[in-house]
């Protein structure tokens, strides 16, 4: 008996069924479509494909049935029991990239030309930060980078800067963990009609839903917590304005190349199939370390969005599910002694990235952020003594004696 198709209510329902088509050869999950290429019954069929009269695959740089896969389940997340104005179900769409770098870059030159201006926050991830002051400025674009929190001298700045055409927001930032108002934000630069863009990848929306408070784009590295495991480079960038993504960004995204592959799409496919059930543990985890950390006497500072003691607890409180699995440190005695911490780690590991099931731990001043000059890593809180850590999985038990040895 074939059943009737339900409609998905719930968020971890939606990780492990969206986006999902039966197989026509009745394989349980979709196989991995290694093709570069996808061919046509017909003359007339290859022309329509390629006019867009008919759907269907081309070629692996404009589509694969792993990426729509994968596309169609962020996507679904992204809008999880959102509505549009109208009062109907929200509809959004993604395209999969190769990396964030890569999704981000689609973003960047979908939206800017020379003589735009992009507003953004201190404390942006080191590869963003190097993109708008190394490439967008010989591209004629130009970054304004100020504190977001301070809305009514944003306001001012774009009461004087009629060029500004993007505001562009990452929250939680990394590796500080500040966060921005989303909701405050995006209304102010709706106002003066910006386009805005929300680095949603700290976060997962598991966590939150920046589409929520009205943003155009939400950009993520899907390498961290949405494939979850390590085991694939990528990301995505998900619009609301669905005719706009599937013309005008598809295309500068195919042209671009930054296309992903069908293996990493498959691997994405299957580490979000989990997000929810993982980010519940990340999190648990990630608060009791937080204060653990918080009370030992060698640890002088830490950055965690659900201690009451960051800057920013009620911007997080209001607009996330829980404060999230990343947090950031610094010791008494700085880098010396967060040099030994490091090394004396056993169970943790020492590795750049994030969002993996188990614990990683690196030193943003000379990897993520190494990129960044040293007076501007400085004002942005990222000292040369800050230790960042991704919160995994694992028996927290486990967690706090490697971090009680490695700090004594």
């Amino acid at each position: 008996m074939i059943m009737k198709k339900q409609s998905h209510q719930g968020f971890g329902t939606h990780c492990v069924h969206a986006g999902h088509v039966p197989d026509p050869n009745y394989a349980h999950l979709t196989p991995i479509y290694a093709s570069s290429t996808f061919v046509f019954d017909t003359a007339e069929q290859g022309m329509n494909r390629f006019t867009g009269k008919e759907k269907g695959y081309i070629y692996t740089r404009w589509g694969n049935p792993n990426f729509t896969e994968a596309e169609q389940k962020i996507a679904a997340l992204e809008t999880h029991q959102l509505r549009d104005s109208q009062g109907n179900p929200l509809q959004a769409k993604a395209i999969l990239h190769a990396s964030g770098m890569a999704a981000l870059t689609t973003l960047f030159l979908s939206e800017l030309h020379a003589g735009d201006k992009i507003i953004t926050h201190l404390s942006l991830y080191g590869g963003t930060d190097e993109l708008l002051h190394k490439i967008l400025p010989g591209l004629g674009v130009e970054p304004i980078i100020m504190d977001m929190h301070d809305l009514q001298r944003v306001e001012d700045v774009l009461k004087k800067e009629k060029h500004i055409r993007m505001m562009y927001l990452e929250t939680p930032a990394n590796p500080t963990l500040r966060c921005v108002d989303l909701e405050a934000c995006i209304r102010l630069a709706q106002q003066y009609h910006l386009v805005t863009a929300v680095d949603n990848t700290f976060a997962s929306p598991y966590l939150q839903q920046p589409f929520r408070y009205g943003a155009d784009y939400v950009f993520h590295s899907t390498t961290k917590f949405l494939n979850g495991h390590g085991t694939a480079v990528g990301g995505v960038l998900v619009g609301r304005d669905v005719e706009k993504m599937e013309q005008h960004v598809t295309k500068i995204a195919r042209l671009l190349g930054g296309n992903s592959n069908a293996f990493d799409a498959y691997l994405l496919t299957i580490g979000m199939k989990t997000l929810e059930l993982r980010m519940q543990r990340h999190c648990e985890n990630a608060m009791q370390i937080a204060n653990f950390l918080e009370k030992h006497q060698a640890v002088s500072r830490v950055n965690y969005p659900g201690l009451t003691s960051h800057p920013d607890y009620a911007i997080a409180k209001k607009q996330m599910k829980h404060p999230g699995a990343i947090l950031s440190f610094e010791l008494k005695d700085g880098l010396s002694a967060g040099k030994k911490f490091i090394d004396r780690l056993q169970l943790c590991v020492r590795a750049v990235s994030l969002g993996t099931c188990d614990t990683l731990v690196c030193h943003p001043a000379s990897m993520t952020h190494y990129g960044v000059p040293h007076e501007q890593r400085e004002k942005s809180g990222i000292t040369d003594g800050l230790i960042r850590m991704s919160v995994g999985i694992e028996n927290i038990e486990d967690l706090l004696a490697d971090l009680d040895q490695a700090l004594s």
